[in-house]
């Protein structure tokens, strides 16, 4: 028979009540936090949520300012039109949001994620509602764990209608950039919205309410690309929020005005409000995460752990691997130079080609059905159609002309008025006297000319 006495594991029974943790049974209840990273947070969601929610009622020119109308295939920016011609400035904004990113990511790892992303916003904002309805977090873990009572069900579903409320806002004001935001508002109060406009309204509310009220970091650690592709640019000098080992090792409880170095402690009192105020639930001082969104706020709640101890703030605060190993920190690299070198480029590339757009298109077709005739008085006739667009959003006064002809009869306007978005064909015919010269193809080039602006097309005249 085999000794086992040597594999005996002793049980030591623990009386002691747990320190409540902020996931119970997958929910996060998300502890509030005051503090310099929290205050920036908010002005900052508060400010973007202001921008969004604003953006579609500001006008310019006596029409919605910011429209992005797909049926009819026109951006509205404010003074500047964009066309389906002119989506090369589509892509170079976003070859410059995406450099942006990469080159503040590689400098301060996830604050888009944590100070400026959509869902972080909605996030905060929602639970900004629970904990003003349903109380504190520990509040509301209390009354999850009760029979539900009268109080608690008038309070969650305040709740859910104050979320419903905000999703159906958030949903109409996103879809009042694609749709005019005056109609859309008359046909939703008035029951006569088309069917469609209805359907997003309806489906981008519900993911709204869905994303930020249940879903939140679940959105982030498990469907948001970002979160899987950043370590890529991630290096031993980009900033995260960190916990800082060496100072705060070995953990434990002690009296405020203890000498803890004299008991072998750290700076750390384990207190746990790091984790009871994370969104994601995770523990900063078990390192670098992927679902952590350097939101700050396990960092506003170790200063005031510190503070409140007496011990110098920073114990969790921004820092680089570098830093945290007590090397010397490379604040200009080859990879952050690269990324802003590329986004400042971009930029100026961009900046240059809507400074030097011009609001006026001009298009030259052929008849393709007859190159050329002869007129009965033995003139060579061309017929051609030009295709006028104003890109503006002012009227303009147009004046047609055509070069490279000696003499030609021009048959049709030459003087037209475009009005703001507004696309014309003219049709004219240009002739020459006979004998027409024996180049079978003539260069000409056709003119359009405002008071502020020329655009230059060129054609052939072909003659026998």
């Amino acid at each position: 028979m085999n000794d086992t006495s040597s594999s005996r594991i002793d049980v030591r029974v623990c009386t002691e009540t747990p320190r409540p943790r902020p996931r119970d049974q997958g929910h996060i209840y998300v502890r509030a936090q005051q503090g310099r990273w929290q205050r920036l947070r908010r002005r900052l969601g508060w400010g973007l949520m202001l921008l969004f929610l604003l953006g579609p009622w500001l006008q310019w020119n006596g029409q919605q300012a910011i429209l992005l109308d797909w049926e009819a295939q026109r951006f509205y920016l404010f003074a500047m039109t964009i066309w389906p011609q002119d989506l090369t400035l589509l892509a170079l904004l976003l070859m410059v949001a995406a450099f942006a990113l990469f080159f503040v990511t590689a400098w301060l790892g996830r604050v888009w994620c944590g100070f400026l992303c959509p869902q972080t916003v909605w996030t905060f904002w929602f639970i900004w509602v629970e904990e003003k309805l349903e109380g504190s977090a520990n509040q509301r873990r209390h009354r999850d764990q009760q029979p539900a009572t009268l109080d608690s069900c008038l309070r969650k579903g305040s709740k859910h209608l104050v979320w419903l409320l905000i999703a159906f806002l958030s949903g109409f004001t996103f879809v009042a950039y694609f749709t005019p935001a005056g109609e859309l508002a008359k046909g939703l109060l008035t029951l006569s919205a088309a069917p469609w406009p209805v359907f997003w309204v309806t489906l981008f509310a519900l993911c709204t309410y869905l994303n930020a009220g249940w879903m939140r970091t679940i959105m982030c650690t498990h469907m948001c690309p970002y979160s899987r592709f950043q370590s890529a640019m991630f290096d031993a000098d980009t900033l995260t929020a960190s916990y800082h080992a060496a100072r705060g090792e070995q953990r434990g409880p002690r009296a405020r005005k203890s000498d803890h170095r004299a008991q072998g402690l750290g700076d750390c009192i384990d207190c746990g409000l790091c984790v009871q105020v994370c969104p994601a639930g995770i523990d900063i001082r078990d390192g670098l995460q992927y679902e952590c969104i350097n939101c700050g706020a396990c960092i506003d709640a170790c200063d005031q752990t510190m503070t409140r101890m007496g011990y110098e703030p920073g114990l969790v605060g921004y820092a680089s691997e570098n830093e945290l190993a007590g090397r010397k920190a490379a604040r200009s690299r080859l990879k952050i130079l690269g990324y802003g070198a590329f986004t400042v480029a971009l930029l100026a590339l961009l900046v240059l080609t809507v400074a030097s757009r011009t609001p006026l298109a001009l298009e030259v077709v052929r008849d393709r059905q007859q190159l050329y005739r002869e007129a009965l008085d033995g003139r060579i006739e061309n017929t051609f159609t030009l295709k006028l667009a104003n890109k503006s959003q002012y009227e303009q006064q147009v004046v047609l002309a055509v070069e490279g002809l000696n003499n030609p009869v021009w048959h049709g306007p030459q003087r037209v008025t475009l009005v703001p978005g507004n696309v014309m064909e003219i049709p004219i015919t240009l002739s020459l006297a006979a004998p027409v010269p024996s180049i079978p193809a003539r260069t000409l080039v056709f003119v359009a000319s405002t008071e502020r602006y020329q655009v230059r097309t060129d054609s052939r005249f072909l003659a026998p």
